[in-house]
């Protein structure tokens, strides 16, 4: 069973052994007839998805409980994916997700780490840069690069510290392993929200 995560901008194919992340447009030339069973969270492209016959969206199966009305069905299915622990999604933004015995309890948005470069950028061509993926946070920056990459991802694990109360960290998305790699207990697994669906589909 071919099941599938249309985000904003990718879509992510799980075919039970790995995952495949195309444009919108390389998944539907490539996979139109296939059988596939999608969720989907940009309601602007639904009616795009919805027209191809093969595909079927199973979005209104996703049900996390005590999740708000507004909540994404991604980001609902990454916390189906184990019933007690932190998860983040770090992809174009960064979610954090607390659930508790299987209850969701509440959550957070971050800017995504391009969307963070990008606001500095924005700020004076100076702080123009790309991100320093081996930044140590035991020592101060004396660099403008390490200066903002510091700035970046300690604010993130600070945050996500914060509210940990000793849970396992999940983390799934394109900026996922680098985020993972800066604490000592997180599990990066890009399978998370396709583990999630296939536990929504058996209830």
């Amino acid at each position: 069973m071919l099941l599938v995560d249309i985000g904003n901008s990718r879509v992510h194919i799980y075919n039970s052994n790995r995952v495949i992340h195309l444009t919108h447009q390389e998944a539907i030339d490539k996979y139109s007839n296939h059988k596939i069973y999608y969720i989907i969270v940009k309601q602007q492209l639904k009616s795009k998805f919805n027209s191809l016959k093969n595909w079927i969206d199973i979005s209104d199966k996703i049900k996390l409980p005590n999740a708000y009305s507004t909540m994404g069905i991604d980001r609902q299915a990454l916390c189906l994916s184990h019933r007690d622990g932190i998860f983040i999604s770090a992809g174009t933004a960064i979610t954090v997700d607390i659930m508790n015995l299987g209850i969701y309890q509440g959550g957070f948005i971050l800017p995504g780490i391009e969307a963070y470069l990008n606001a500095y950028a924005n700020i004076s061509p100076a702080l123009k840069t790309n991100l320093n993926s081996n930044i140590s946070l035991d020592t101060l920056p004396q660099t403008t690069k390490d200066g903002i990459s510091y700035g970046i991802i300690a604010s993130i694990k600070m945050l996500i510290e914060k509210s940990q109360n000793n849970k396992k960290i999940y983390i799934s998305g394109g900026d996922g392993e680098l985020i993972s790699s800066f604490f000592d207990n997180a599990i990066f697994d890009e399978e998370l929200i396709f583990k999630g669906i296939k536990n929504a589909l058996k209830d």
